[in-house]
């Protein structure tokens, strides 16, 4: 199994495909976060606000960023993210993430991060700060 210490600049985690986003998920997160803006739950407020339907929270979308590293918990955690939001995601669209190494520094690892949707667009972009148990 590759562990985090061994990867080199320039070398990728292995990318993860969520499912579809639903509703469900997104009702879910919703009152996990206490973020209850109909926008993410119901279609018809989202329309009212201009928006072609329900859109996923940005920050639901961040927080599965951290997919990419529950493999390598053991190795140590994730110090700082710094992430921009793209573009809005959508019910039923599906999500890559993907994570490369672009910096290590003793027992600082930083990685270009980026979410992207079944059509190749970003969702988010940014780098993640992984920092290793010495």
């Amino acid at each position: 199994m590759m562990t985090l210490a061994n990867l080199q600049v320039g070398e990728s985690l292995e990318p993860i495909e969520l499912s579809p986003v639903s509703l469900v998920e997104l009702i879910e997160y919703s009152a996990a976060s206490g973020d209850f803006n109909p926008i993410h739950t119901v279609e018809a407020e989202a329309k009212k606000v201009g928006l072609p339907g329900v859109i996923a929270h940005g920050m639901w979308t961040m927080g599965n960023l951290a997919k990419l590293f529950t493999p390598y918990h053991e190795e140590g955690f994730i110090q700082d993210y710094d992430i921009r939001f793209v573009t809005m995601l959508f019910i039923d669209e599906v999500v890559t993430l993907k994570g490369k190494l672009v910096e290590k520094n003793d027992d600082i690892l930083v990685f270009q991060v980026v979410v992207e949707n079944q059509k190749g667009k970003e969702v988010i972009k940014g780098s993640v700060k992984f920092k290793l148990f010495k």
